[in-house]
């Protein structure tokens, strides 16, 4: 088992998988470790679908945008937020939907899915295998709902990519402590002096090995939050019986 700080310190994404399975073993370990994950007040709201149905898949992974390592990932995991259980002990017990349907709640199972996504990603890295978030699944979460039949009280967050790598990429220079650890009060000047990490973002983009690109972070953001994206996202989260 590799050091565990070191290891979180070396992640970075895999977008090129060998075609080979993941054993039900593994697959075992995996789900074991996203099971495993904290949850608030223990309501435990997520599933995990995994999914092995070609067609399926192959949908998954074109609506995603993430084509070429969805479709030859050993194992392709869709974590929901799930309030669905939930739902239906009030039900069987005739109480109010109100706190399942407020956004505390949804907050709530959106957090313990990322956890247990994370928690799955780690163990996956662990065993020297490669990970993919792929958040591209909220393209189009009303087809995403049907094709996996989802019921009211769900929301997929993201997929999960695992399997064996063909190449690892290399580590992305994160923001740097000063502009994101703070005590006691949030400090707007260090937050948004991004200076020297605009500088090194820059190098890092131009020299590393693949897709070099004379671009750096801030010039990303600059370009991604242009426009807004995935605007039916809220449509969708009150068609589940949501209520933001």
């Amino acid at each position: 088992m590799k050091n565990t700080i070191q290891l979180i310190k070396n992640h970075s994404s895999v977008r090129s998988f060998k075609d080979e399975p993941l054993s039900d073993e593994v697959k075992t370990q995996l789900l074991d470790a996203a099971k495993a994950g904290s949850s608030s007040h223990f309501i435990q709201a997520t599933s995990i679908i995994e999914i092995t149905d070609k067609q399926i898949k192959n949908e998954l992974a074109d609506l995603s945008n993430s084509a070429p390592y969805i479709k030859t990932t050993g194992s392709f995991f869709v974590f929901i937020a799930d309030l669905y259980r939930d739902a239906e002990i009030l039900k069987t017990n005739h109480q109010s939907l109100a706190a399942v349907a407020n956004m505390e709640a949804l907050i709530a199972g959106v957090v313990d899915t990322t956890i247990a996504g994370e928690n799955m990603a780690l163990a996956a890295e662990a065993l020297d295998l490669g990970i993919c978030f792929i958040g591209g699944i909220r393209n189009d979460l009303q087809r995403v709902s049907e094709l996996l039949k989802l019921p009211k009280f769900t929301v997929p967050i993201f997929g999960l990519t695992v399997g064996i790598p063909n190449q690892r990429s290399e580590i992305k220079p994160r923001l740097p402590k000063a502009n994101t650890i703070f005590q006691n009060q949030y400090d707007f000047k260090a937050a948004t002096d991004l200076r020297k990490y605009t500088k090194k973002t820059a190098a890092y983009y131009a020299e590393r090995e693949t897709n070099q690109q004379d671009v750096n972070w801030t010039q990303k953001m600059q370009e991604f939050f242009a426009e807004p994206s995935r605007q039916d996202v809220a449509d969708f989260i009150r068609e589940q019986g949501f209520r933001p």
